[in-house]
């Protein structure tokens, strides 16, 4: 099916919103395939790794005593993996991460998104200036093309490096990994069409000494279960994987995600994808979707309200 998807729909000049696309007809595919042999995905995918996943607490972008807070509740909450935005006020920001360390003490960690917004130079010397507080790892500090500026980057900075954008198909995951131009690759199946491409890639950077973590678009949880199956089965997956539960106020899953009020997930109980659609709230999300249309993480009126000032 994947062929054909690729092929005579010719998704292949536009992979990146193929990826998207098909990565929801694929894990219904892998959940369908585990219910008729009556076997959890993570078993179809060689078993099991690890008991467990652990996930990062997101830090809302802010002042440093509002982060300070959101950090002191994360660690209340047993995280030992933070997670904040970075690359728009260098000053303001290296306030904010000497507050988070503060806040969450020495051993717990930091990481840092700058989503490709400095210079190779900035990049350099501002990871140093976090650095004082001890960065796990910074998440695409500079932009992805060409690939020679993480590759650069790595050679001049410590710190370890994270890549996301520029991983939308299977030949920049590839390349990235071939030419070490990352510690970390940050992706899911979401990125690369298929739970299966997101496990054997992660293989391959598994082989070159390299780890991943799994990256979330603000998923639901479906695309949050599936993810979990591939993370189990996978030998170098880190702590601190990416995941938006925590911030969702309802779902369409009968079950509550464990990551929902917590760090840890453990190994889901059932076949297929060990999880069950509420029908009914499909539906209810159906109708709000016929009346007000695409949900759109940004919305046009904060636009116009900027242009207003």
């Amino acid at each position: 099916m994947a062929a054909d998807f690729w092929g005579p729909a010719h998704w292949y000049n536009r992979e990146m919103t193929g990826n998207f696309a098909f990565a929801g007809i694929d894990m219904a595919l892998w959940d369908l395939c585990g219910k008729a042999c009556g076997q959890p995905v993570y078993n179809l995918l060689g078993g099991l790794r690890r008991r467990e996943v652990d996930y990062f607490y997101y830090l809302a972008y802010g002042t440093a005593d509002e982060v300070a807070a959101q950090a002191r509740d994360g660690v209340e909450k047993g995280y030992t993996v933070f997670y904040v935005k970075v690359g728009l006020d260098f000053v303001a920001e290296l306030e904010m991460i000497a507050a988070l360390r503060e806040a969450i003490g020495p051993e717990r960690k930091i990481r840092i998104d700058a989503n490709g917004s400095w210079t190779l130079n900035e990049a350099v010397r501002y990871l140093a200036e976090f650095d004082r507080y001890r960065i796990d790892f910074a998440e695409q500090p500079v932009w992805p093309d060409p690939i020679r500026n993480m590759v650069e980057l790595k050679q001049r900075t410590p710190v370890a490096l994270s890549a996301n954008e520029g991983l939308w198909r299977l030949a920049d995951v590839h390349e990235v990994i071939h030419q070490r131009a990352a510690d970390v690759s940050c992706f899911s199946s979401n990125w690369v069409g298929t739970l299966g491409q997101f496990y054997r890639l992660s293989h391959q950077a598994h082989l070159e000494g390299l780890t991943v973590c799994k990256h979330t678009h603000g998923e639901l949880g479906l695309m949050a279960a599936a993810s979990q199956h591939v993370c189990l089965t996978i030998p170098n997956v880190v702590d601190g994987n990416q995941e938006t539960a925590q911030m969702m106020a309802d779902d369409i899953l009968m079950e509550s995600l464990p990551i929902a009020n917590g760090p840890k997930w453990g190994v889901p109980e059932g076949i297929g994808l060990c999880v069950t659609v509420d029908e009914d709230k499909v539906a209810q999300y159906h109708e709000v979707y016929e009346e007000s249309g695409q949900f759109l993480p940004y919305q046009p009126e904060m636009f116009r309200s900027l242009n207003k000032k």
